[in-house]
């Protein structure tokens, strides 16, 4: 799963994903985790950032609070899940992040790991989002991450990780085309681990009000 994952350099979205710069004030986060608003790319007459709450309810829940949502979609059953299929037709998204962390189980205990572009690159993660209506009106808009099986960098540590998207096919990804198992297959495979790089990191990490630079040095360094 991914359960943690950092923005660093959010001046840098506008160009980066050819999108006016936003300006709803999210500032660069070392330690998103679900429940947190997050600027989500999207396309509908034009591509847009958009803030959402990472951990999707989708539209036919009648008791949000008593949803339990979704953080992440695994790409083997998307197109099978009630929950996801209608959204991968149309409500596809791009997740902007700069790394994200996943823990490996040495059986005493478990270590976090810090993964990123080796250039510390911008990059998206593949979503899907949903809008829930409250009885007031309101739209809450909610996304997921779309998690696969891990490339021969991240094998080692967890068995699942997040779908980083090459950035020659988010267009296609926001777009509104129609996808064949094979086109789903392509975009979903696990993230070359060429140019990727992974490390140990303190366990602050798991303390969600800590957000700062201490949380993705490599452990080797401190």
């Amino acid at each position: 799963m991914c359960g943690r994952y950092s923005l660093i350099g959010i001046d840098d979205l506008g160009a980066r994903f050819r999108i006016t710069a936003p300006s709803f004030g999210f500032r660069s986060r070392f330690n998103i985790a679900p429940g947190s608003l997050v600027p989500v790319i999207v396309r509908s007459e034009r591509t847009e950032a958009v803030m959402m709450t990472w951990g999707l309810v989708p539209r036919w829940i009648k008791d949000r609070n008593a949803a339990q949502p979704m953080i992440n979609a695994r790409a083997e059953t998307i197109s099978q899940r009630p929950s996801f299929r209608h959204l991968l037709k149309s409500n596809r998204c791009l997740v902007p992040a700069t790394g994200f962390f996943e823990w490996k189980n040495d059986m005493k205990r478990k270590t976090p790991f810090y993964i990123r572009m080796r250039d510390s690159r911008l990059f998206a993660f593949a979503g899907l989002y949903d809008i829930w209506h409250d009885l007031a009106g309101n739209d809450i808009k909610t996304c997921t991450i779309i998690t696969t099986t891990p490339n021969e960098l991240v094998a080692p540590i967890h068995n699942r990780m997040p779908v980083i998207l090459n950035q020659d096919d988010e267009p296609r990804w926001l777009s509104g085309e129609s996808f064949t198992p094979t086109d789903i297959v392509k975009f979903l495979a696990p993230h070359p681990p060429a140019g990727m790089e992974a490390y140990p990191v303190l366990p602050l990490v798991n303390n969600p009000t800590i957000d700062d630079e201490r949380l993705i040095r490599p452990l080797a360094e401190l």
